[in-house]
């Protein structure tokens, strides 16, 4: 009986909260995947509208929703990309032409869209457009550089997620913002992280904004894939403008081998990281719109998984140490 006892005091003392911790986790990893698998119903009653549907991911998530049963309202900034998507896709797809840096298109946009859905609202918008160039050492852009960017990244998210919200509050539905790996690691001169950072943070005020509304606000932090913004032509012959555009004082201070380092350093990176598997976000993006309970952040990618993020949590002068490892050095470095 003493022995019984003995055993009892041990598991109790050096066991017991081990099991118990183990258990916990157990049953909290089977609820969140539970309630992880769970969709919405009625999806074929539910729009959605998609911005930057001419290519890449905006163009495969409107095919993927089409085929699920969404109403998809496609903003497309061509002709030809808004034609070659309808010709791709059924019946109730439609598309609009859609420039996101103009306040009048939006508002076009916007008035096309109320039309559309009625009285039934706008399930989801999701904030897919953008650009990354230029992109480069910072002191070689200029003011428009990192206008161009931000016009089109950040306030032009900003304006369609506002002009839109009225819709959006009417049907209880989602806002999907697509930012970066890049908004959460400066890796890059230009207005393309800032303009990452930039989404995160709207993205997270308006959550905490409007939740009251049981509106869900999601983030999609792709790493790095192979779509036009990671072309390695438009990067190199951006790069060069930019070299060109230099005084010769700062050109100097470089060295005339620095650019063709530095487009080498981009080739090496470009053809290492990019995954030509753009499903990996476009799932991301359909969870978000079709989860009964949606994740705040998706991370799209192995290097977003596994180097990114972390990077992100490391103390900035790892982060510098790493980069400077990888960026060519100036020839009148200190």
């Amino acid at each position: 009986m003493d022995a019984m006892w003995g055993v009892y005091d041990f598991l109790s003392t050096d066991d017991m909260w081990m099991y118990v911790a183990g258990a916990v986790v157990v049953i909290w990893m089977a609820v969140w995947f539970y309630l992880d698998s769970m969709e919405v119903d009625r999806i074929n009653e539910k729009y959605v509208f998609v911005t930057g549907c001419d290519s890449g991911f905006g163009n495969m998530l409107c095919k993927r929703l089409d085929r699920k049963g969404f109403r998809v309202l496609a903003g497309c900034l061509t002709e030809k990309g808004a034609d070659d998507l309808k010709r791709a896709t059924g019946p109730y797809l439609k598309t609009c032409l859609l420039d996101i840096t103009s306040t009048e298109s939006i508002q076009k946009a916007f008035e096309w869209t109320k039309k559309e859905v009625g009285d039934k609202g706008l399930w989801g918008i999701v904030n897919n457009a953008g650009r990354s160039l230029p992109m480069g050492p910072s002191e070689w852009m200029t003011i428009d550089d990192y206008q161009s960017t931000l016009k089109v990244n950040m306030i032009g998210c900003i304006e369609m997620t506002i002009n839109f919200l009225p819709l959006i509050k009417q049907a209880r539905g989602r806002i999907v913002n697509v930012a970066s790996v890049l908004g959460r690691v400066a890796a890059n001169g230009g207005g393309y992280c800032i303009s990452k950072f930039g989404v995160e943070s709207f993205s997270d005020t308006l959550r905490r904004d409007i939740h009251y509304f049981g509106i869900k606000v999601c983030i999609i932090e792709p790493g790095f894939f192979k779509t036009q913004v990671t072309s390695l032509d438009p990067i190199e012959r951006e790069l060069t403008r930019l070299w060109n555009n230099l005084t010769p004082e700062v050109r100097a201070s470089y060295g005339e081998k620095y650019l063709d380092k530095y487009i080498k350093m981009q080739r090496l990176i470009m053809n290492a990281v990019c995954d030509a598997d753009l499903s990996k976000v476009t799932n991301c993006m359909e969870h978000a719109l079709t989860s009964a309970y949606p994740r705040t952040r998706y991370s799209a990618g192995w290097d977003a998984k596994f180097v990114w993020i972390p990077l992100s949590y490391m103390p900035s002068c790892v982060v510098d140490i790493g980069l400077k490892l990888v960026l060519p050095r100036p020839a009148k470095s200190v």
